[in-house]
Order: C-alpha cells, then structure tokens, then sequence
C-alpha cells in the first residue's frame, strides 16, 4: 500500500530553464512558441550571434558607414521570420543567409559595385573599436615580424578580391558553410561556388607567394 501514497506533497520546481542556460537549438524552438518570440529569448539569441552579423556585414561591406543599420535591419528581419526556420540547428547559416540576402539587396538598390578598400580599418563595436585578424594555427605575442608581414599582406589580398569572390570565399573560410549553403545563400549553382572559392584560393595562393615557398 506505501508503494500507493500519493506524493503530490513533494516540492517541484518546475521553473523553466535560464535563457543562459539554454542552446541555441532549445532558443529557437522557444522563439518559435506563441504568436512571436519571447523577448528574453530573442535578446539572448542576439546577445550570442551578434558578433558574427557585425562581422560578416564588415567582411561584405567595409567601406558603408551605415553597417550598423543593416545589422539591425537583420535582426528585424529574423525575428519576423523565425517561424519559418524548420531546422533549428541551422540557425547560424539561416541569419548568414539573411545578413548576405540584405546585403544584395542593398548592393542592388544602390546600383553599384563593391570598390576595393582596406580591411585594416577598424570596426567600431560597442566597446570602440576592433582590428579585423585572420585567425592563425598558433596566435600570440610572439609572432615574428614575417608572419606579422604575412598575415598584413593576406588581408589585402582578400580586399583586393573580385566582390563576388569575396563573398564566397569568406562564407567558406570565415562563416564555414558548406558549398549548397552558399550556393543558396548567393543564389548561384554549385558549381559556380567551387568555382569562385578554387580561384579566390588561386590568387591568394599567388599573392603571397613569396611567403609560403622556400
């Protein structure tokens, strides 16, 4: 009969998780519940992922001063849109998709190309401003003055890339998407995009040349 008793009684706390606490899989299925997202939630999403549209926004366009804006504008564009996302473990490449789509977008409308410019200028932030750095095998202050030479001459060369190119090969390398991922995103077949990231590697690899060979 013990074995029956009702434990009703006992304390159960059943609190749902921190936001903190949750993947970001688990917020966007919450974002998804009810007629639009929890607002806690939406703001840790964007907490989370915000350095990565400013980046990627930076990489496409350094030289609009008005970046910012197109951040927001894709964080509008998510919010009212999440619903759709059907897989959310594909939420990082879903927002590239719209940060890269808003940029067309807006590249279209301005009814111009993509000038060659430096990345050396840096980026404001919240905290000031942020030196663009091409991740290194081994990073650190001890870094001799070749490999600093190297890794200054590298960020040129991707400026000096074709904005197509560009566009790609930083999708690839910086954003890791898979080609069909890109393809989508840029609206181009699959074999333009192993196209345009072989011949991006191609002239790198000339540019800089002189660094890699003996």
């Amino acid at each position: 009969m013990d074995s029956m008793l009702s434990v009703s009684w006992l304390p159960i706390d059943v609190r749902p998780a921190p936001v903190t606490k949750l993947t970001t899989e688990e917020l966007v299925t919450r974002c998804q519940q009810g007629l639009r997202p929890e607002r806690a939630t939406f703001t840790e999403l964007v907490r989370r992922h915000q350095a990565h549209v400013e980046r990627l926004l930076y990489h496409l366009a350094p030289d609009w001063s008005d970046r910012a804006d197109l951040v927001q504008e894709v964080w509008i564009r998510a919010y009212g849109n999440i619903k759709r996302l059907q897989d959310p473990v594909k939420f990082r490449s879903w927002l590239s998709r719209i940060a890269t789509n808003l940029f067309y977008d807006e590249l279209r409308r301005r009814k111009r190309h993509q000038s060659s410019i430096s990345l050396d200028a840096p980026r404001q932030t919240g905290d000031g401003e942020m030196d663009w750095e091409v991740a290194t095998p081994d990073p650190g202050p001890a870094e001799d003055l070749a490999t600093q030479e190297f890794y200054e001459r590298l960020r040129q060369a991707i400026a000096e890339l074709p904005e197509a190119f560009r566009t790609t090969i930083m999708l690839r390398e910086l954003d890791g998407l898979a080609y069909e991922e890109i393809a989508d995103i840029t609206g181009v077949s699959l074999g333009t995009v192993k196209s345009r990231i072989a011949r991006a590697r191609q002239r790198l690899q000339l540019e800089l040349q002189d660094y890699v060979e003996p």
